[in-house]
């Protein structure tokens, strides 16, 4: 199918759990606001829990590709959607050597299986055939992937806020990075080269000790979180622009979309359980939803640093007028992995004026 011959909604499976009433909600929702036809809106019924078992996962894929071949959408879609309410994670060792993973990023290898693939390994991470192609125009069967991302925060005000942002974004507001000095050179040197890939009137590029806060006019910020010792509060108090979105080097930050107590602050201590919510004292994506970014990175379980969205690819990709999605995908090194993105796959700043 070429590609000016199908609209932005038809390129995107959206995956409904009908266990699930707020993942019901928030299918309608979306459907009407990208009219996504009513082919590609994939009906499953799952267990409505955040974390299910390799064989309940095989189930759930089994379905969502069903959906894609009898409606005959194999190559056309180029976006899976997932829902709040559809399961977030498979349980497993973690780990290089472990198969524990986000069911978002086992769900991008499903293209391959559905053109007769033998079904791919789940131990470790596997290469992303779309990382780093700045150059390259998304296709089928070029890159032979889906992208997908989770429309999913605390509640469906939240996705339905999300949903709306995304729809207002404009390419304007400033790029918030902020260093590490001295813990990591490779982290620090990709947010480096982040900055110097944008324009300078555009960048608030932070080197010292103290984390970034009170900023205004953010369209998007990258950061240590909650792994910057001297992170001290559990909300930057950004104020965001519409199109809006963060990226952190933070191991467990898409690990729950249950929300934490209002007094929770996420730290760096993984000495004091009390100061944990859901199994990490880390920061949680869905924070910057509440807040009111538009898309987050996160990671269900430890994805090691070389494995995270690198933010080099992905502030450059998003400045340049890509969309949520494939900026996000450029960004992410491996699939099969911890990873998940937050956010309608559509969403764009439009090319810089």
């Amino acid at each position: 199918v070429a590609g000016a011959e199908v609209s932005p909604g038809a390129r995107v499976l959206l995956v409904i759990n009908d266990n699930s009433p707020v993942s019901r909600t928030i299918g309608e929702y979306y459907a009407r606001k990208r009219d996504v036809p009513t082919t590609n809106q994939c009906h499953v019924r799952a267990a409505v829990t955040e974390l299910i078992q390799r064989p309940e996962y095989n189930e759930l894929a089994t379905a969502i590709g069903a959906c894609i071949r009898q409606n005959g959408l194999v190559e056309s879609v180029y976006y899976i959607v997932t829902t709040l309410g559809v399961p977030l994670k498979i349980d497993g060792p973690i780990g290089l050597k472990g198969d524990a993973a986000s069911v978002d990023s086992e769900l991008t290898l499903l293209y391959p299986e559905l053109k007769g693939a033998p079904p791919h390994p789940v131990i470790g991470a596997l290469t992303n055939p779309f990382y780093n192609k700045t150059a390259a125009e998304f296709s089928h069967p070029e890159f032979p992937m889906y992208m997908v991302t989770r429309l999913a925060a605390y509640d469906f005000a939240g996705v339905r806020d999300m949903i709306d942002r995304g729809m207002q974004a404009t390419n304007r507001g400033k790029f918030v990075i902020d260093l590490r000095v001295g813990y990591d050179e490779v982290g620090d040197k990709w947010l480096e080269e982040a900055a110097a890939k944008l324009p300078k009137d555009r960048v608030v590029l932070d080197h010292s000790n103290d984390p970034i806060y009170d900023q205004v006019d953010v369209i998007a910020y990258a950061s240590w979180g909650s792994n910057d010792r001297h992170h001290n509060r559990r909300f930057p108090n950004f104020r965001w622009l519409p199109g809006g979105i963060a990226t952190e080097y933070v191991s467990t930050d898409g690990r729950t979309f249950q929300r934490p107590p209002d007094d929770w602050v996420p730290s760096w201590n993984w000495t004091d359980r009390k100061l944990w919510f859901d199994g990490s004292p880390q920061a949680l994506t869905a924070d910057f939803i509440l807040e009111g970014a538009t898309g987050a990175s996160g990671h269900t379980e430890e994805p090691y640093l070389q494995l995270n969205p690198h933010p080099n690819v992905l502030l450059p990709a998003y400045y340049s007028g890509r969309n949520l999605a494939e900026s996000f995908y450029l960004a992410i090194p491996a699939l099969s992995w911890q990873n998940i993105v937050v956010g309608d796959p559509l969403c764009s700043l439009g090319k810089p004026k």
